[in-house]
């Protein structure tokens, strides 16, 4: 799922080519909204708060916003207003907004909503203090990480608690500060939170500016990160293997990369069995290691 730095670069993007702009294509292809006809309206500004994408727009005064979510396998794309006949024929486009110069095509989107925009705190409101907005509050998103009563890595993941951290940076994050991904955040001292959330705060940051995510400073193939997604490789750090396991209530499981030696044991839900290298065949080669 895109982290909160690719749906900033996202927001960023359809910003620039849409601002100012008037709409004169509108096709939303989701069952609720299909009917909506945004043609003559003009685009104010396109932002991102978490993971969420808030495009406003004005017509006459009247000020409506489309939302969306990327969720999996969601993106949108900017495209020369002159060469999008093809788009439009294709099957996973939900949502083409476009203007007389560039034209935003939204492809697997997975929600797509369009309210008046005093209404968006029905859509985003829930959401915590976003590390990459205007509203960012260290302590804030401190105090509801402890208040959570959760495990450190899930309650990281949880929107409610701070907006735009995914499983890849939550994984880095927790590695980079030694900090085992299950214990309760309740349990853990004030200065480890506030550290921890400091960290989450400096990656994402340093990752808007950048295509391709690294928290190792290294952008080449395979050097990007320190353990997502590298189950069954050695650890950068000290050698040991690289695991993944589930995190997080049933039913919203999520995965969490980490490294046993580095941040205090195995997890509750990691059987300890041998991992191999993501996309790798049982013959794997090095770093394929075998837990004592």
């Amino acid at each position: 799922m895109p982290e909160g730095d690719t749906v900033w670069r996202t927001a960023h993007r359809l910003h620039r080519a849409m601002a100012g702009q008037p709409v004169v294509l509108c096709d939303l292809r989701f069952p609720a909204v299909a009917t909506v006809d945004l043609r003559g309206a003009s685009t104010l500004e396109v932002v991102s708060r978490g993971k969420h994408l808030l495009h406003r727009l004005d017509r006459d005064g009247r000020r409506v916003t489309i939302h969306s979510h990327l969720k999996m396998e969601g993106q949108w794309r900017v495209e020369d207003s002159g060469t999008v006949q093809g788009w439009l024929r294709r099957d996973d486009l939900r949502a083409a907004l476009g203007a007389p110069r560039w034209t935003a095509l939204g492809l697997r989107l997975g929600v797509l909503d369009v309210v008046p925009t005093d209404l968006e705190g029905d859509l985003v409101g829930h959401l915590g203090p976003d590390l990459l907005g205007p509203d960012w509050d260290a302590e804030r998103a401190v105090s509801n990480l402890r208040a959570s009563h959760a495990p450190i890595g899930g309650a990281l993941l949880d929107q409610r608690n701070l907006a735009g951290l995914g499983t890849l940076w939550t994984s880095e994050t927790l590695f980079l500060q030694r900090v085992h991904p299950w214990t309760p955040a309740d349990e853990l001292p004030d200065e480890v939170v506030e550290g921890v959330v400091e960290r989450g705060h400096r990656l994402l940051h340093g990752a808007v500016g950048h295509v391709i995510q690294s928290s190792t400073g290294s952008r080449r193939k395979g050097e990007e990160t320190f353990v997502h997604p590298r189950s069954g490789r050695p650890c950068r750090r000290c050698g040991d293997t690289v695991r993944v396991a589930a995190i997080g209530p049933p039913t919203q499981e999520r995965t969490m990369f980490y490294c046993p030696t580095c941040q205090g044991g195995l997890g509750p839900t990691d059987d300890g069995r041998p991992q191999r290298p993501l996309g790798s065949t049982p013959s794997a080669g090095p770093g394929y290691r075998r837990r004592p």
